[in-house]
């Protein structure tokens, strides 16, 4: 793992104090989409597809940081649409990391070396590029040329000048387990503090709907793509979850864990599905029949999902609820062997 040990331990007593306080459900990170409309058009995104007069519309600074406060998560992402298109994006950024938040700006890099200068770098914030592959994969995953090469300049600059960068990875179906292995060669020849996997989520919306992975070639393609791990390559993730990942758990999902605020509201019931909309965070907590999704659930939509937000905070609390869990963390994160 690649996470500070700052971040570490504010995580982990964040977990110990809602163990103590006996919460079954809370939140581990918060996805707040302060807006959709996005410089890029790419085939596996669910998130663009709406009309014209809601990829105008972005949160205010004031509604990101009460949605923030009412959550309580010690990590926020910033997801999208593409986060630097918001007019005050380093307002918003410097409000979250002055209440001590731990926020992941997820980028697609097109914009941040001309924005850097509206930051400051610090402990609490990390620019988290998204980068699907090495440059033909890359390009080909976003629908245009150049886009890699833009991006990895970006990070170069923005690691010149002090910042946190990671990368974050959407993987699809006929991605090479080898390719991606020497990609991870690649990210952490520049640099980046660690880099976060994940396969993609089947949107309905999504323009392509052929290269999904399912669960089965998911399990293969990680349990090739992270055969003997090369100890240079770091992740910013629970290791068990990658295990997961690699058909090593057998995990169901924790849609509460990454909830999700954007301008329709606590979208029901996390990231991915759009099952409607509460009006605060408690009552998506209480009134969210959450029995309703995850893959025993039966539920159709969640069958194939192996995605990060529903199953991370799966993996970090199985390594905080049982010493089993704690122990196998350990030993992985010490032999680096996943």
């Amino acid at each position: 793992m690649s996470v500070p040990l700052s971040q570490m331990v504010t995580v982990a007593s964040y977990i110990v104090r809602q163990k103590l306080a006996r919460r079954q459900r809370y939140p581990l990170v918060l996805m707040l989409e302060p807006l959709f409309r996005c410089n890029l058009s790419c085939a596996g995104c669910g998130k663009i597809q709406y009309p014209a007069q809601i990829l105008k519309k972005h949160l205010t600074v004031e509604q990101c940081v009460n949605a923030v406060e009412e959550c309580g998560a010690p990590i926020v992402a910033i997801p999208g649409g593409e986060p630097l298109m918001h007019p005050e994006i380093d307002r918003l950024v410097a409000a979250l990391v002055a209440k001590r938040k731990y926020v992941y700006l997820c980028t697609n890099g097109l914009l941040l070396a001309e924005r850097l200068a509206l930051f400051t770098p610090s402990r609490y914030l990390s620019f988290s590029v998204h980068v699907d592959g090495l440059r033909d994969e890359h390009d080909d995953a976003v629908c245009r040329e150049g886009v890699y090469d833009r991006a990895v300049g970006a990070i170069r600059e923005a690691l010149a000048r002090g910042f946190r960068v990671t990368t974050n990875t959407t993987l699809f179906d006929g991605t090479s387990p080898v390719r991606m292995r020497a990609f991870f060669d690649e990210m952490m020849s520049l640099g980046v503090e660690g880099m976060m996997l994940s396969p993609g989520y089947s949107y309905s919306k999504a323009p392509d709907q052929e290269h999904f992975l399912r669960r089965t070639k998911t399990h293969a393609l990680f349990a090739r793509m992270l055969d003997r791990p090369k100890r240079r390559w770091k992740f910013n993730q629970s290791p068990l979850f990658l295990r997961f990942l690699m058909g090593k758990h057998d995990f169901d999902c924790t849609p509460w864990g990454m909830p999700t605020y954007n301008m329709f509201g606590w979208q029901r019931p996390c990231y991915l599905l759009q099952e409607g909309y509460a009006a605060t965070f408690r009552e998506l907590m209480e009134t969210t029949e959450w029995q309703r999704y995850g893959h025993r659930s039966g539920n159709e939509k969640c069958q194939d999902c192996m995605v990060h937000s529903g199953f991370e905070a799966t993996a970090v609390n199985h390594t905080f609820g049982s010493l089993r869990g704690f122990l196998e963390t350990v030993v992985v994160t010490l032999t680096h062997r996943l």
